[in-house]
């Protein structure tokens, strides 16, 4: 998506992950960011307050458009509607009040920077899904359209929504001398340079969930940021929050629990980073049930993954692709 412009509305985003843990599946990581007016000071607003008559922060009021944590929203597996039902609502709704809906999720991924596999490197990945999967795209188109005037009359406008995924040789090469935590710490940080660099005259304030749990982050920012001149803001268990400064441009960027309660862009990127996540498990299970029909489909995790792996070897084998291609951590 091209950022917005508007030099009086402030600037607020939210990062989060999807996948830090599964065997299986790709590593993504999104970003959320929102041009809201009217703001007191500079301080993060309520978003779920200003967008209250089209969006809730759960799935009680079925009238609105959950946003909210993605582990809150993917529903269960054996339940009466699409598990994906509320994930992919919110997500193309959102992408919708700003351009039209993607019709496949080739679509989705080109709007959001997702870059997929080469088909020698991840051939599970080479069939697109048509969108939506869990939802009448009448139904979803006028869900959109409801989010866009409701933030038109809030002063509250998506300026971007990006994800990156990182998958079977790309993680393996990227941890094999270095932690998944370093892994997911140095994408975040590709999306908070990009944020910066797009908003340099608007001073983005950026919220992320903690990072491994971690306190302090001074030494990592300056390694990521070696020419910005950095100030601790504050440094509690639950919040951590730092000042940037570069060529005159500045940056807070605050790492936060339950950013994703908290922070609607945090939210709205939880989401994005599950979706994406779901569609690239949903292409790679039904290329290998097109050559396993009976194989039970995987979500990834470890526990589940390697009674997945277990069953596709010898389709790995017959295709001549390594393990390594497929599995993480390996």
């Amino acid at each position: 998506m091209t950022p917005h412009y508007d030099l009086t509305m402030l600037v607020y985003c939210g990062l989060d992950e999807a996948g830090y843990g599964p065997l299986l599946g790709p590593l993504c990581v999104a970003a959320a960011a929102f041009e809201v007016a009217d703001t007191e000071d500079g301080k993060a607003p309520d978003l779920w307050q200003r967008l209250k008559s089209v969006v809730a922060s759960s799935t009680s009021d079925r009238s609105k458009i959950a946003i909210a944590d993605s582990k809150k929203l993917k529903g269960a597996k054996d339940g009466k509607a699409h598990p994906l039902r509320h994930l992919e609502r919110g997500v193309l709704a959102a992408l919708g009040s700003v351009g039209p809906l993607p019709t496949t999720d080739t679509e989705l991924f080109e709007r959001l920077g997702v870059v997929v596999d080469s088909r020698e490197a991840s051939p599970w990945y080479e069939a697109p899904l048509s969108l939506p999967i869990a939802n009448e795209r009448d139904l979803v188109a006028i869900a959109a359209n409801r989010l866009r005037v409701a933030s038109d009359g809030a002063g509250v406008g998506l300026a971007v929504l990006a994800c990156e995924a990182v998958d079977g040789l790309a993680f393996n090469r990227a941890t094999a001398k270095s932690q998944k935590s370093d892994l997911n710490f140095c994408v975040a940080m590709r999306h908070v340079e990009r944020l910066w660099s797009s908003f340099a005259a608007r001073h983005p304030r950026i919220v992320i969930d903690r990072q491994g749990g971690r306190t302090h982050y001074r030494e990592p920012l300056q390694l990521c940021f070696p020419g910005a001149r950095l100030t601790i803001l504050g440094e509690t268990d639950a919040l951590s929050r730092y000042r940037l400064e570069r060529d005159g441009s500045l940056l807070t960027l605050s790492f936060e629990s339950e950013s994703e309660s908290r922070h609607l862009p945090s939210a709205l990127a939880s989401m994005t980073a599950k979706y994406v996540r779901e569609l690239f498990m949903e292409r790679m299970n039904r290329f290998f049930r097109g050559h396993l029909p009976e194989l039970k489909p995987t979500a990834g995790y470890v526990e589940d993954g390697r009674r997945y792996l277990e069953d596709v070897r010898p389709v790995l084998r017959r295709l001549k692709i390594r393990e390594d291609q497929l599995v993480r951590g390996r």
